[in-house]
């Protein structure tokens, strides 16, 4: 972890290969297995890409250090080192096939994978609107009342109320960082990290005194992506760190759902966007959010109605004869018979049921509508 950038597929497949403590050895002498450079030089002119294997290999052994050193900081922090085959080490990052994080370093009361089994990511801009923070903050308490852990970046707008209303609810909630676990970025988010680490877990595959770099956020991204069973995208621009989220959300065919926002906002533009492209299902709700994450048939959204006005109840004639009674004033059965395309018989049928219901009311000129059906 100290000596490959993470994400490293070359490492992920040496490590695969050989395991952990024989790549660590090749990679800190820089000199790798014969078998294994050949390999990787027809990997790279199929795909036509440009690989300097001895430079990479020369990199490793340049970033190497004592891993004793990294555990040792790591414990003085309160961090914890959780590695594939560990208990805690949640099993769908293995989704991510040679980008699979070699380890993580977790600072938290939460246990990782037990909070990762029912989990939402949610994500979006950093210069979020006030209705963005507002959706973020109030999907993350609704899906934390219900049992549902919120995974998303620690950053400014959008990460930041999603934790925060993850919080509220009382559930853990994890923060995925692109440096080390004992660095606070955004400095702001401090108090925030700390409450996440009371009753939530702050995770890292930086070891501890690395910092953030633009590269590393993309690359965090993918974790965000594969921890979770769907990824919710509540604010985005056509150009954005959470669509690339959201990318790698689509390709490990995980759910992808975006929140619809105004047209003319661009900090919606990427969720217009998903939407459109039938990437992403529209969402509006935490309850709709759980019906696509959760269990087939436990879980469904109930089906969102308009009001139910008086008048729904009534059949075609009945509704037809109340329609024929004038608005004001009053008028005879025959007169409303003739309006309304029935018969005599079946409008005074129709007119004792609707008095019956207290629709209309008789009166000395005739039939009309009580002052309560009339509003």
């Amino acid at each position: 972890m100290r000596m490959a950038e993470a994400g490293d597929a070359v490492m992920g497949r040496l490590i695969a290969r050989y395991g952990p403590v024989d790549a660590m050895e090749q990679a800190r002498r820089g000199v790798l297995d014969p078998g294994f450079a050949r390999d990787e030089k027809d990997r790279a002119e199929a795909s036509r890409r440009h690989l300097d294997l001895g430079r990479h290999a020369a990199a490793w052994a340049a970033r190497y250090t004592d891993p004793a050193g990294d555990l040792a900081q790591g414990m003085r922090r309160g961090a914890r080192l959780v590695v594939p085959g560990d208990v805690e080490w949640p099993t769908q990052l293995d989704d991510l096939g040679d980008g699979r994080p070699f380890g993580l370093w977790a600072d938290g009361q939460a246990n990782l994978r037990f909070s990762c089994l029912r989990s939402v990511s949610v994500v979006g801009a950093r210069a979020a609107t006030a209705y963005g923070t507002t959706v973020a903050a109030e999907f993350a308490m609704s899906l934390g009342g219900r049992g549902w852990t919120v995974i998303s970046g620690g950053a400014y707008g959008i990460d930041g109320a999603a934790h925060r209303g993850a919080l509220a609810s009382g559930t853990p909630t994890v923060v995925v960082l692109a440096c080390g676990t004992d660095t606070c970025y955004p400095s702001a988010h401090e108090d925030l990290f700390h409450a996440v680490r009371q009753q939530g877990v702050v995770i890292s595959e930086w070891p501890p005194g690395a910092h953030p770099t633009r590269l590393r956020f993309l690359i965090r991204n993918r974790v965000i992506a594969a921890l979770s069973r769907g990824t919710v995208v509540v604010q985005a621009a056509a150009r954005s760190g959470a669509l690339n989220t959201a990318t790698h959300a689509w390709s490990l065919n995980r759910q992808l759902m975006a929140v619809p926002g105004p047209i003319t906002t661009d900090v919606s533009a990427g969720c217009h966007v998903l939407i459109r492209q039938g990437k992403a299902v529209c969402v509006t709700s935490a309850e709709e959010i759980i019906e696509l994450v959760g269990s087939i048939g436990d879980d469904l959204a109930p089906e969102q109605r308009g009001p139910v006005q008086p008048r729904d109840g009534l059949n075609d004639e009945t509704r037809r004869v109340l329609e024929a009674i004038p608005a004001r004033g009053a008028t005879g059965p025959a007169v409303i018979a003739v309006a309304a395309g029935v018969d005599i018989g079946t409008a005074l049928a129709c007119l004792g049921a609707l008095a019956a219901a207290g629709f209309v009311e008789n009166v000395d000129r005739g039939w009309r509508l009580r002052p309560a059906a009339r509003r």
